[in-house]
This record gives C-alpha cells, sequence and structure tokens, in this order.
C-alpha cells in the first residue's frame, strides 16, 4: 500500500462526507461506540472550561465531550460533515462550529482540552510541526491533550505510532503523560501539559 506523502486535501473528506451519509460508520458501529465510551473514561471526572476538537466529522464524539466542558469549539474541513454535526448539538448553546483545515489554518484561542481524535496521521511532517507549535501556545498550563488513533494499515501520511510520536517529539514544552493504552485495533493516549 502506498501512502499519500502530503497531508490529505480537504476535498478528500468532503466527498467522503457526501458521497454516504456516515463514511466511517461512526454512528452504526459498536468499535466506534466503545472508542468514544473509552475517550470519554480516560478524561476522568474533569471538566473543562474551553476545549477545542479537531475533525469533528458528524459530531459523535462532540455531543459527548459538550457534557465536559463549558465552552466547546469544534472544526472540521468538511460542509457537509459539520452540517450534520450543528443538526446533532442544535440544542446545546455552548458548543460551536467552524470550518477549518488544522493546523494550517487554527483558532486564536486558549484550551484547556484539545482532541485530536482520528486526524494526526492524515498529516505530513510539517504540518504535524505546524500542530506541535500551534498546541504549544494554546494548550493552557493544566489542561489535557487527548489522542486517539486507529493502528492499523492505511494510506495515509503517517501510521497511528508514527503521527504520536512525531507529535510527541515536537514538542518542547513538558508533557506528562497521563495515560497511554492500547487497545485491539486503536491507541488513546492522554498528555497533560506540566509547563
Amino acid at each position: 500500500m502506498n501512502r499519500h506523502r502530503t497531508t490529505l486535501d480537504p476535498d478528500y473528506f468532503e466527498c467522503m462526507f457526501s458521497g454516504t451519509s456516515d463514511p466511517w460508520d461512526l454512528e452504526t458501529s459498536s468499535y466506534e461506540q466503545a472508542k468514544f465510551e473509552d475517550s470519554i473514561a480516560a478524561l476522568g471526572d474533569r471538566n473543562y472550561a474551553s476545549g477545542f476538537e479537531v475533525g469533528c466529522a458528524r459530531g459523535m464524539l462532540t455531543l459527548k465531550l459538550s457534557a465536559l466542558c463549558k465552552a466547546l469549539l469544534s472544526i472540521d474541513v468538511s460542509e457537509t460533515a459539520l452540517a450534520a454535526a450543528k443538526q446533532r448539538t442544535a440544542h446545546l448553546d455552548h458548543v460551536t462550529f467552524e470550518q477549518m483545515a488544522f493546523p494550517r489554518t487554527a483558532p486564536s484561542g486558549q484550551f484547556e482540552l484539545i482532541v485530536l481524535s482520528e486526524v494526526a496521521y492524515y498529516w505530513d511532517d510539517m504540518d504535524i510541526g505546524r500542530a506541535a507549535e500551534w498546541l504549544e501556545a494554546h494548550l493552557l498550563v493544566g489542561g489535557d491533550l487527548l489522542l486517539v488513533h486507529f493502528t492499523g494499515e492505511t494510506d495515509y501520511p503517517q501510521s497511528g505510532d508514527d503521527a504520536v510520536a512525531k507529535l510527541s517529539g515536537s514538542l518542547t514544552n513538558a508533557m506528562t503523560v497521563v495515560t497511554a493504552c492500547r487497545r485491539p485495533r486503536y491507541r488513546l493516549d492522554l498528555w497533560r501539559r506540566a509547563l
């Protein structure tokens, strides 16, 4: 399998979401549901003043994260995905959405929680470096960074393991590993900014 060499283009995701209502079976797969529950469980009983979710897709995880955040900004590159996520969370005033191709475009705020679930392996090395630089400027001290990535074979620019290792290696601010666990098809890493 040949890997993409560069960050996947936003059109790739828009085609996925406009081609089928649930391209990765996020709404119907027991694997996806268990992964979402595992992600929320990893955050424990913490509540966050501000959260930022990259790649919200149709808002399945967004809905669960909204219970932990006083304010949650969720982004995606796909207009189709965002429309579905907005509809799913229309009753929640504290959840907002923007169309962005992170890390090339990113918000300016400060966040106590940042979630990179199934996104970092879509980035090339240059964008992983951009993401690390942005994270260091925008993740508050004591804040959490949650990473969840599929560990099977793909044609994405990175494997799940490589994406997490490269992101970790690019961060110069001290991060404490709170959780690092592997499941049969994915890995979950929770880091807390120490300095």
